[in-house]
């Protein structure tokens, strides 16, 4: 008999060996492989072909939950001194169950942004170890942990290779791609067609989910130079609503009406007026030159969901507007800014004048629905 599964986080991560890529990668492209160095401010960060990666408190701060409770420190804290259950299965499964969730899907850390690196063959070998690696790490509980392929945009090419392997070889349901431009094309763009079409013929759903590193081309960041908090606000939610629209108003799901989508990590509660807009415009016969053929929300309804934070008092009241089974969730276990432990209390309390069953399709069913689990 198989689990039940009546909570879900639909977007946790991992934090990656250091030794990963040492391990998995090519051998061809092992001396280019990501390394560790201690920056002039004394932080950990990796270098990958010339460039540098780690944000502005270093690495450390990737593993560490509980620092917006004052628990653990992000500015000091080493790499490797991260939450063990990112690095370790077996330690993730006691943290899952101190929450009550059965299933978790799993986004990488360091992974999020190589995005900016340039080299295509080099880039599917990175995303190639790890996407291997993953499946080892989620191979001793394969019904409460599930990964999500890196997928490198990069290279349709490359992309619908690893994707094939992704799907056919590790099973997985999923993959993943940044909002941000690729090649400084949207993702409505016809290069990638051949991408899309793919996904759906895998049945393959696609998640599209911002990094914190800014090493891709980021809306806005430019206007609040030096503001951290400001700047990923802006890049976190105004380049997820460009591949909405990209997604939805570019056609992306017109054409493709088994694709699925999800818009991870950049909260929900901005979906329900831009889909307002959307469809605005869809009716206006003086600006719908450019529109898809069916109706953006219905084409939403039909195609994509939306995360949310637990922390999100809008949710409720967007359940009621967009419906509950098109709602996702996250722990970002284990992040700095993540939840833990608590998310689904949290949620709970914030749904809780909805019904039983609403509840269900907010905490488990939504992302039942975008993997294809069950």
């Amino acid at each position: 008999m198989g689990l039940t599964y009546n909570v879900v986080d639909a977007d946790g991560h991992i934090l990656e060996p250091l030794n990963l890529w040492e391990n998995y990668i090519d051998p061809a492209f092992r001396d280019r492989a990501p390394r560790r160095f201690i920056d002039e401010d004394g932080k950990e960060r990796l270098r990958i072909d010339g460039k540098a990666f780690g944000g502005k408190k270093g690495l450390g701060a990737i593993g560490a939950i509980g620092a917006r409770d004052g628990v653990v420190c992000d500015d000091t804290l080493q790499y490797s001194e991260g939450r063990k259950g990112g690095f370790d299965p077996h330690a993730r499964i006691p943290d899952m169950d101190l929450d009550g969730i059965d299933a978790v899907f799993l986004y990488p850390s360091l992974g999020l942004s190589f995005g900016g690196l340039e080299d295509p063959q080099m880039v599917h070998a990175l995303y190639h170890a790890y996407n291997r690696w993953l499946a080892d790490y989620c191979k001793p509980y394969p019904d409460r942990l599930f990964g999500v392929a890196m997928l490198p945009l990069h290279s349709v090419e490359l992309t619908i290779q690893e994707m094939r392997f992704a799907r056919k070889e590790l099973g997985m349901l999923a993959g993943f791609i940044r909002p941000n431009p690729y090649n400084n094309k949207m993702l409505h763009d016809p290069v990638y067609e051949p991408f899309w079409r793919e996904a759906e013929e895998l049945d393959m759903a696609i998640g599209i989910h911002e990094g914190s590193s800014l090493n891709m081309p980021t809306v806005g960041v430019d206007r609040f130079e030096g503001d951290r908090a400001a700047r990923h606000m802006i890049s976190h939610t105004m380049e997820m609503m460009l591949a909405a629209m990209a997604v939805i108003w570019g056609g992306v799901v017109d054409r493709h009406p088994r694709l699925r989508v999800a818009f991870l990590e950049s909260g929900g509660g901005w979906m329900a007026p831009w889909l307002d807009r959307m469809d605005r415009h869809f009716d206006d016969l003086g600006f719908n030159d450019s529109a898809p053929k069916v109706r953006p929300s219905e084409l939403f309804q039909r195609n994509c969901w939306i995360s949310f934070e637990p922390v999100e008092s809008s949710i409720a009241v967007l359940a009621d507007y967009i419906g509950p089974h098109k709602i996702l969730w996250a722990t970002d276990y284990p992040h700095s800014d993540g939840f833990f432990p608590g998310a689904p209390q949290m949620l709970s309390e914030r749904l809780g004048r909805l019904s039983p069953e609403a509840k269900h399709q907010v905490l488990a069913g939504g992302a039942l629905g975008f993997y294809g689990l069950g």
